[in-house]
């Protein structure tokens, strides 16, 4: 007896294997603008405000430093206008594969 006969059979998908193909191609859409969309905030969040803060300082918006204004909201708005493109985003992709509640 050899080991692939000790391996219980693999997992039929669920429903057709059209419907798990499309649920797969959402999912792995999905990932990528999660992704993405993580990438974004972590160069705003951690990249203006601690690595590239000194040579953003050397601008000012509103009278303060740059690095500092990224630091302190910057990132926050960047957030807050991720979370509304996600919301868009995920809308459209639903839609883009017939997933919509």
């Amino acid at each position: 007896m050899s080991e692939q006969d000790d391996m219980p059979p693999a997992a039929a998908p669920v429903g057709d294997s059209a419907n798990a193909v499309v649920e797969g191609q959402y999912w792995k859409a999905n990932l990528r603008l999660l992704g993405i969309l993580m990438t974004i905030w972590f160069v705003v969040s951690f990249g203006a405000g601690v690595l590239f803060r000194d040579w953003l300082d050397l601008f000012r918006i509103g009278g303060y430093p740059l690095g500092f204004w990224f630091a302190q909201q910057g990132s926050i708005y960047v957030f807050v206008a991720l979370i509304f493109y996600y919301s868009h985003a995920m809308r459209r992709l639903e839609r883009k594969y017939d997933l919509e509640d």
